[in-house]
């Protein structure tokens, strides 16, 4: 089954030239089954390309999915659309009494803001309180998980000494667990962050299961006991130039950035690169959607009281 997104978002045309089943609304209310609503805050600031990575992720799978996009507030955006925005985004008071399967929550380019001066933190915190009851199972991505470690847990912001960017092998700790399910041993993850998740914080301070970690990076992949919460600390959703749109943007503001690791093929940054983690990512997101959201989530949505 294919993922059911608005007609005329512009990842209708780009996906399907890359022979990526994608479904309109139009078409999709000719078919007599119940889609997964899978709602996306997206917190990024290139907010059409984040859709496109993240709707060709959840579209390899079986399953159809309704997708719908969630915006934190009206504050112009300097990459993207006014009218986009306004034709395809919700208000979080429009959906706020709805039921979800899924909610993905996006990174944000946040890097070294403290989480006490984020501007929309009491919006962000309101959307992921909200979620673990109107909510099966959520995703959090890298600076999400960063929020969501501090509200649910009250776990500080850690800082890196320099900007953690590049490719990282990752080792599988529980092959057997759903979501980990088909992953070889070690796997390639990119990354692109300051924040740090080392394995003994998150051992000492959460009760989350620790899935996935690299010697380099630190956690990758943790999940709570009842697989509602799912936490993601680096970006599989990025397409293999999205770190290198990323160095030179910060190589216009600090001349001396590092190359991301393990990225640009023999280190040079004239080289295209490619990507060395799609199929890892493809299958931590239709496991996420088989194991925590389908094989969880009532058939119907509503309660008594949302009737």
């Amino acid at each position: 089954m294919p993922i059911k997104i608005p007609d005329l978002l512009p990842a209708v045309d780009l996906l399907s030239s890359e022979n990526i089943f994608v479904m309109t609304e139009t078409r999709a209310m000719h078919q007599d089954v119940r889609p997964l609503k899978v709602l996306l805050l997206n917190l990024m600031p290139k907010k059409i390309e984040t859709e496109n990575q993240l709707i060709r992720m959840l579209s390899n799978s079986p399953l159809q999915i309704d997708f719908q996009l969630l915006r934190i507030d009206h504050t112009e955006s300097k990459n993207t659309p006014t009218a986009h925005l306004n034709s395809f985004y919700r208000d979080f008071k429009d959906i706020k009494n709805n039921q979800y399967d899924g909610l993905i929550v996006t990174g944000a380019p946040l890097g070294r803001v403290p989480w006490e001066e984020v501007r929309y933190k009491d919006e962000v915190a309101e959307i992921i309180q909200w979620s673990q009851q109107h909510v099966t199972s959520t995703m959090f991505l890298c600076w999400a998980v960063e929020a969501a470690l501090n509200i649910f847990y009250d776990l500080p912001k850690k800082l890196r000494e320099e900007k953690l960017s590049g490719v990282y092998s990752h080792r599988t700790k529980h092959k057997h667990e759903t979501l980990t399910r088909g992953f070889d041993d070690y796997f390639q993850a990119p990354h692109s962050r300051y924040a740090d998740y080392s394995v003994g914080v998150i051992k000492n301070h959460t009760d989350l299961h620790i899935l996935a970690s690299s010697e380099e990076a630190g956690v990758y992949l943790m999940a709570s006991s009842d697989r509602k919460r799912v936490f993601v600390t680096g970006h599989p959703e990025y397409d293999a130039e999205t770190l290198a749109q990323e160095y030179w943007r910060d190589m216009e503001q600090q001349p001396n950035t590092p190359i991301p690791c393990n990225y640009f093929p023999d280190n040079n940054t004239d080289s295209k690169p490619y990507s060395t983690w799609r199929s890892h990512a493809n299958l931590l997101f239709s496991n996420w959607l088989n194991y925590y959201v389908y094989q969880m989530t009532p058939y119907q949505l509503e309660t008594e009281e949302d009737k």
